[in-house]
């Protein structure tokens, strides 16, 4: 049976991967090294952590369910101790890409990430609605990446990423670059700041006399069919008003040269920042 080193297992990453893995077909050795993970582990999973030299003995793969900033520091550390071939799954693009991965050229590189459960879904029940992180009941799509190691070893990645994501309706095979450009350029340096602008944008109208639940209402409403209309969810075109506002509006809000942020000197910036 494959087994499976799974760094940080007693953290918040670690957990979710660890319920997914806890029924499969793997053999798992979690390592956790803070004694509030290591409690976790036993009272929630009924795992005893391991140590880490018990934990690479005969471990086929390697994933390191640990922060971006940690990620280097943690390969390095156990770079000589892999057997040939073992492959080392990371869960972000951010520390590969920086090139925080030790050179060793006869084990895997392995890169997968979520991208968690759409706005737009079939989900009825009320589970897999409430997870909107994914990985519990909720339908998400994954992305992966072979960074390095013989082609074979993508589909023994992917059927792991597969595993820890759950359940899974697509998977996409891209580069590290492409999966740079997405995180952190696309989700987090454009979207999760454009939905920090809404959220102050709506406690602005409240701040100017907007009772706060009509003010949430509207927004959240009027993201739902707008997102739909822009994304092609649903059938439609905005009114004259809607769009001579966006006319107006993306000139304030927006500078003319914003796409810059997907320049690869701009998505190695922002990678250096996190890592």
């Amino acid at each position: 049976m494959t087994k499976i080193a799974l760094f940080g297992a007693g953290g918040k990453m670690g957990m979710r991967l660890g319920a997914n893995l806890k029924n499969s077909n793997y053999t798992v050795a979690p390592v956790e090294v803070s004694e509030v993970g290591k409690a976790r582990l036993h009272d929630e999973l009924g795992w005893q952590a391991a140590d880490v030299d018990t934990a690479l003995i005969g471990a086929d793969i390697v994933v390191l369910a640990v922060p971006d900033t940690a990620i280097g520091k943690v390969a390095h550390a156990i770079v000589d101790r892999l057997a040939p071939g073992t492959m080392v799954i990371v869960l972000d693009a951010a520390a590969p890409y920086a090139g925080h991965l030790p050179e060793r050229k006869d084990i895997s590189y392995f890169v997968t990430h979520p991208c968690h459960p759409p706005i737009f879904n079939d989900e009825t029940d009320i589970k897999a609605k409430l997870d909107r992180f994914g990985g519990v009941a909720a339908k998400q799509a994954i992305v992966c990446c072979l960074m390095q190691g013989p082609e074979s070893d993508y589909a023994k990645g992917e059927v792991v990423a597969k595993t820890i994501w759950a359940p899974v309706m697509r998977s996409h095979r891209l580069t590290v670059e492409q999966l740079a450009l997405l995180e952190p350029g696309l989700a987090e340096t454009v979207t999760a700041s454009l939905l920090d602008v809404m959220r102050e944008a709506m406690d602005e109208v409240v701040r100017r006399g907007v009772p706060e639940q009509a003010a949430r209402d509207f927004i959240l409403g009027h993201m739902n069919i707008l997102a739909a209309v822009i994304f092609k969810e649903q059938p439609g075109v905005f009114s004259d008003a809607c769009n001579k506002a966006i006319q107006f509006g993306k000139p304030v809000l927006m500078r003319d040269d914003w796409k810059r942020v997907f320049e690869p000197d701009e998505i190695a910036a922002s990678i250096k920042r996190i890592t």
